[in-house]
């Protein structure tokens, strides 16, 4: 329940940042500058992470598990700001359209993103006694993870993919961060040699 509040007092700052210093495109052509200033927008969440993982605390949760509890609460908040209201409007309708499904697609992914984050978040400040070999992944790995929407951006503007192929992207992408955030996670739980 923190981990939402965190998330809607961070979503408010992002919203605040993008409607003063982005533009509005009256195109559909990717603009590299409004894609990083996006990007760097984006890492506000990263800076909400942060707090929620670093600063809150979380009765009954090990410093192990407490990225789940944080994860699962950000995204749950994510899915109920952006997701919600379209599906809702949009399912009760009488056609019935693929885009509904995609969404509810988009969003699972969307959900291993933030939770596989979350682990990248935790190992980067909360783990005093990483390897020093693997830091440089998990920061890499992060950013990858942070800078996704604009990725998305550029392959739905420059190489015009449509939806259903973005969400097929984003949901290997998501997989393949997941099994690399676990991976990171195990050996960072082993003892040093």
């Amino acid at each position: 329940m923190k981990a939402a509040v965190v998330y809607l007092a961070t979503a408010l700052v992002k919203l605040v940042c993008l409607a003063t210093f982005l533009q509005v495109s009256e195109t559909e052509v990717f603009d590299p500058y409004q894609e990083a200033l996006k990007a760097m927008i984006g890492f506000i969440d990263v800076a909400g992470l942060y707090y929620a993982l670093a600063q809150l605390t979380h009765r009954n949760i090990s410093q192990n598990h407490k990225f789940q509890a944080v994860g699962l609460g950000w995204a749950f908040a994510d899915s109920v700001l952006h997701r919600l209201a379209p599906l809702w409007v949009g399912a009760r309708g009488l056609e019935f359209t693929w885009d509904y499904v995609l969404q509810g697609l988009e969003a699972n992914a969307n959900l291993v993103f933030t939770i596989s984050l979350a682990a990248l978040g935790s190992l980067m400040w909360l783990r005093k006694n990483k390897p020093k070999s693997l830091i440089p992944i998990i920061y890499t790995c992060a950013v990858i993870i942070a800078t996704m929407p604009s990725i998305t951006s550029y392959l739905k503007r420059v190489n015009g993919w449509h939806f259903p192929k973005i969400v097929g992207f984003e949901l290997a992408t998501s997989l393949v961060m997941a099994f690399i955030s676990c991976q990171l996670f195990i050996l960072c739980q082993r003892p040093s040699l």
